[in-house]
Order: structure tokens, then sequence, then C-alpha cells
């Protein structure tokens, strides 16, 4: 930890995390019922001046992040470790609200649920108004829960363990979230070891990512302990602990669902499928059929277990009842209006089903075809381009989404360009949801202010590198 402190950008990015966390206190972000509402009315904040304000900070906040997290790339992991620095930038978030996302205030609503004897997969959080439905976006109040049922039963025991209590149960939602960081900062690097890929860049790209402080620690998604479970997972894979491994993926999928993927994986690693000759790919489909027939087993035993059985597989598609990133969606969005300009709306529902269904059978088809070139020989690889095709092809795309695919991705072993490109989307990312959060409270301009300052950010981190080849002689390998 000292030794991190003395590095001037691990301290320019602990301010940056101070300023997320004063900025998620002003009007611009607070829920409905919340209660900093009070003091902030006390002290005269209530209006659009702190609204800007608040906003601003954010920007900021953001920019600092990024722009410190490009100056460490070069001394990261070689001279300074990365878990105190995920620890140090995720400090001043463990007091903040929910941010970029008030997902977890719907995780406590869907909590409340269950301790009042309610199934959240047959009744929506508005069926007991109140404070926790209050705190709620106001679209998730009307819908059932999309989330397995150790999800569930999870947000259940923090609402307990938070004493009922609607704030300290959605902060309560940040405990498993906690978890989900420290499997991965502590297995990946060392399953990037084991796979002879670059664990500078592992450590770099996937622990003390921006993304990962901001999404996982600041927005207590669930997808944070999913993939630090499935992290864990091809660790034993690799370990060859394969029916630990193969249970394992069941329980990260009654977290969340996308994790069941990783069954494939489990099933190859230390046994790659080489070629379609009935010997090699008889014993594949064999350890494929086990691997999977493990993880769904388990996950069919905990959904029992629960008794609140398989009530999402209704609420699949209430992601998409917002328009996000999810480039299917989008173009679909687009069309809808166009044709409810031209006076047809009917028929703008229909593109936008028939654009949203194009892209799932599009990404059932890449996977497949993934999971038949790539994936017999590169087990990882597959579930980390799997991951990013499932969501870009989806019905929603949201920045915590990318970060199932993009955390495996320097295991991959990917090239400068790819790296590029990851960096720029990341960048793009946390610039949007900026920017996103200034659209809502009227400031827009400071969200395009922070898109471009952040894009200034990515020209010189490019000039950086440019130069850090360059000294190397331009001989430098996968960064």
């Amino acid at each position: 930890m000292a030794r991190a402190w003395e590095y001037r950008p691990v301290r320019r990015g602990l301010l940056g995390s101070a300023l997320l966390f004063v900025g998620s206190l002003t009007p611009a972000y607070l829920p409905q019922n919340s209660p900093w509402w009070d003091p902030m009315r006390a002290l005269g904040l209530d209006n659009p001046v702190a609204e800007t304000f608040g906003t601003a900070l954010v920007v900021a906040g953001v920019a600092l992040l990024v722009e410190a997290w490009f100056r460490l790339r070069p001394s990261l992991y070689h001279e300074v470790k990365h878990w105190p620095i995920t620890l140090l930038w995720s400090l001043p978030l463990l007091l903040a609200p929910p941010i970029f996302s008030h997902d977890a205030y719907a995780y406590a609503a869907e909590g409340w649920l269950l301790r009042n004897g309610l199934n959240p997969y047959t009744n929506p959080i508005s069926v007991l108004p109140g404070p926790f439905a209050d705190q709620a976006a106001w679209l998730w109040r009307y819908t059932t829960a999309m989330y397995p049922p150790l999800s569930l039963e999870m947000f259940h025991g923090l609402v307990i363990l938070a004493g009922n209590n609607p704030y300290y149960s959605a902060m309560a939602m940040r405990i498993p979230a906690l978890l989900g960081v420290a499997l991965i900062a502590y297995y990946l690097p060392r399953l990037g070891h084991r796979m002879g890929a670059d664990v500078q860049m592992v450590a770099w790209f996937s622990t003390v990512n921006p993304l990962v402080i901001i999404d996982f620690v600041g927005g207590a998604h669930n997808d944070a302990l999913m993939m630090g479970l499935v992290v864990l997972a091809l660790w034993w894979a690799y370990n060859g602990k394969f029916w630990w491994a193969a249970a394992l993926v069941g329980v990260a999928a009654c977290i969340k669902q996308p994790a069941i993927l990783a069954f494939y994986p489990v099933a190859l690693i230390g046994h790659p499928w080489r070629t379609f000759r009935w010997r090699d790919t008889s014993r594949a489909l064999w350890r494929l059929s086990l691997s999977l027939g493990v993880a769904v087993a388990t996950f069919v035993a905990i959904s029992l277990a629960t008794g609140l059985g398989f009530g999402w597989v209704s609420a699949a598609d209430v992601p998409g009842k917002v328009v996000t990133l999810a480039p299917f969606t989008l173009v679909g969005a687009g069309l809808k209006y166009l044709l409810e300009f031209l006076g047809q709306p009917a028929a703008g529902q229909v593109a936008m089903d028939v654009l949203r269904y194009l892209g799932l059978l599009l990404t059932v088809v890449g996977i497949g075809w993934l999971a038949l070139t790539v994936g017999r020989r590169r087990p990882v690889t597959f579930l980390s381009w799997a991951y990013l095709l499932f969501a870009f092809g989806g019905i929603a795309l949201n920045s915590w989404y990318l970060t199932w695919g993009g955390l495996l991705l320097p295991l991959t072993k990917p090239t400068e360009r790819i790296t590029g490109t990851a960096v720029t989307l990341t960048t793009v990312l946390l610039a949007y949801g900026a920017g996103n959060l200034a659209w809502r409270n009227d400031a827009f301009a400071l969200g395009f202010a922070g898109l471009a300052l952040i894009l200034v950010l990515l020209y010189r981190h490019g000039q950086d590198r440019k130069l850090h080849l360059a000294s190397a002689g331009g001989g430098a390998q996968n960064p």
C-alpha cells in the first residue's frame, strides 16, 4: 500500500474516485427516496446549479481515473502491484450511493419482496409501495425479476443484514460485488501467468480498469460476483479440479445466467479438441456433456432448493425495455421512430422486434461458430469472444456487460490493434456513462465536454504508447 501511494497516478486516481463520491451525493444522481435529500435541502443544494456542479464533479472524476489508468500502464505489476491500487481507488466509492446505475436499489427492493413473503418472479416491486420501491428506477418498479434465484436469496439476506433499512440494503449490495472483485484481482493475474499471457497487461486492463472500479464497486452489480466465480472456475480447471469447476459454473449461473457459457472452457482446458476425427470428437463431446450436465444440475438444484423456481424466464426481455447502446436495438429504435413519424407505428414495432431477433440469431450462430473453430484449442479465448459477441448482439448493452468478455481479453494474447480497440471502447463507455448522467440532469453540455476531455486523454495515451514502443526499439510484444 505504501509503495502504491508513492506513485502520482495512484493518488490522482484516488482523487478521481473521491470526486465521484462527492458528485454522487448531489441532486444530480440521488434517487427519489434517499437519506441524503434532507442534508442537501438543508444546505440549499436542491437546485439546478447543484445538479450541474455534481455532474461536473463526476465528469472530472472519470477523467482523472482514466488518465491515472493510462499513466500506470508502464509500471503496473512490475514496479507496483495491482491490488493496492484497486483497493485505494475503491475506498471512496464504498461510502458513496450506488453510482452510474440504480440497479442496486432494485436489488434491495426485490430482497424486500422476499422479506415479506412475496415471490419477485410473480410480483413486481410496485406491489409493496414505500421507501424500497421509491428508490428503484421507475421502469423496474413494474417488471418482475430477471435474476436467478440465488441472486434473489442473496438480496434477501443482505436486506436482513442491513436491518430492513432501504438505503443500507442498497449499500450492502456491494458486499458480494467486493468479493467478486477480490476473486478477479487475486486469480486473474495468476491465470494469466499459467496461460503464458502478458501478466502485466492482465493486471492493468482487468483489475485496475476504471470500468471495474466504477461499475463493480461503485455500481454494486452482481456481474462482479458472477465473473469472480467464473475466473475461479477457470483457475480450478487449470489445476485439474474439473468437477468442482463445473459445479462452480452452475453456482455462478445462479448469480447471473451468462456464466453458464463457462462450461465450455472448463471442459476443454487441458483436453483440447484437436481434430474432427471420431476419437477426438467423441472425447470432447463427452467432456462437454459432463461439464454442461454438472453445471445445469447445480443450477437446477439450487433453484429448486430456494423454492423460487424458474420465473426469471418470463422476464428475459426486461433489459430491452430501455434503449441502450445495443447495436441492433439502436438501429431498430431508429427505424421505429422513422416509421412512427411516417404514420406506421405497428410497422415500426415489427421492424424493431425483427432486428432484435436477428441480433439474437446471429449471436447464437456466432457463438456456435466460435465453439467449433477457435474454442476447440483456445477455450478461454472462446469464452472472452463469446461474451463480447453476446453483449453486442443482445437486446441491451450496458457498460458492465462488456466486462464479462473484457476481463478475459488479455488472456487471449490480443494483438496491439485489438488491445487499442478495447482501451478505446472502455474510454468511450466511461465517457458515455458520465455524459448519460449529465443528459438525465439537463446538463448534457457537460457530458459532451467530458467526452471531449476523455478523447483528448485517449489521444495522449496513444502518443505515450508510441514513445514507449520507440524507446523499446519497436520490438515490444503484446502490451
